[in-house]
């Protein structure tokens, strides 16, 4: 099975650009109401059948989607109006969307706009090292990007995996992008899986950093393998991170599964199980 971090560098995205891509809190009374997934989770059925595709997503009950950047463009082959319109009619809103930071930004920040969606999250840092200065240029490229994209009324954020997490003398990578991001123009997406593999604490950046993270992408982690897996089978404490959810800011969740014990869909439906019957 290709990982999420595997087809990126395959397609190229992690080395050609960064990717692009929102607060959130579960309302009591509905609590699925901003519950949404990453579209990557069915990449492969979102390729060969967009529209029969979402309406199976929507029948497990999801109402926010956050697409990613796929050999068929970024609407899975779809006009951004047309794939707005198909999850309106499925009750659901498109919402954010995983794209590059590269030669096609403007044409990127078009097609949002047509779309409607509030969210352009980029998930992948370039490929130009693991370094400070490197992690310091990006971040005042993210600021510009943010500057650009709150113009055009769309929020502007960021998806980190693990190695933001790695640390040049003793400053760990992913604090150098908080600490010199604007908030107000950087919206954290942060994929609580990738943390944990990472060794770090969600609830430690919840404390230092409150209310930077309005999106989240939940992914339960197998530690040993350190792939993801379905919710409660990992080391991911989901009830305690929704304990934290104020903390964090956060507006829209986003399951993402990369890696599954049957097929997407069974995966997705016991994950939607889990987080009703919290």
């Amino acid at each position: 099975m290709t990982t999420r971090k595997e087809f990126l560098v395959k397609t190229g995205m992690l080395t050609a650009g960064v990717v692009l891509l929102p607060s959130f809190s579960i309302p009591p009374k509905n609590p699925k109401k901003n519950l949404g997934v990453q579209l990557y989770t069915f990449r492969e059925e979102m390729a060969a059948d967009a529209v029969g595709t979402l309406k199976k997503i929507a029948a497990l009950g999801i109402k926010q989607i956050e697409s990613a950047r796929s050999a068929e463009g970024l609407y899975y082959g779809l006009k951004p109006k047309e794939m707005k319109g198909i999850c309106e009619d499925l009750g659901m809103t498109l919402r954010s969307g995983h794209v590059a930071l590269d030669a096609d930004w403007e044409k990127t920040m078009d097609l949002a706009q047509e779309s409607g969606q509030e969210y352009l999250i980029c998930s992948s840092l370039p490929s130009n090292g693991q370094t400070a200065d490197n992690y310091k240029a990006v971040a005042e490229a993210f600021n510009k990007a943010g500057e650009e994209c709150k113009r055009r009324n769309i929020k502007f954020g960021y998806h980190n995996h693990e190695y933001e997490f790695e640390s040049e003398n003793g400053e760990v990578f992913y604090d150098i992008l908080l600490n010199n991001t604007q908030p107000d123009l950087v919206y954290m997406e942060l994929d609580l899986g990738w943390v944990v593999v990472a060794g770090k604490d969600p609830l430690d950046y919840f404390e230092r950093y409150q209310g930077r993270f309005p999106l989240w992408h939940l992914k339960d982690m197998d530690m040993e393998k350190k792939e993801s897996t379905e919710f409660g089978k990992g080391g991911l404490d989901i009830p305690l991170m929704l304990k934290h959810k104020k903390q964090s800011g956060l507006k829209y969740i986003f399951i993402e599964q990369e890696e599954y014990s049957s097929t997407p869909f069974e995966s997705m439906e016991h994950n939607m199980k889990f987080m009703k019957n919290l």
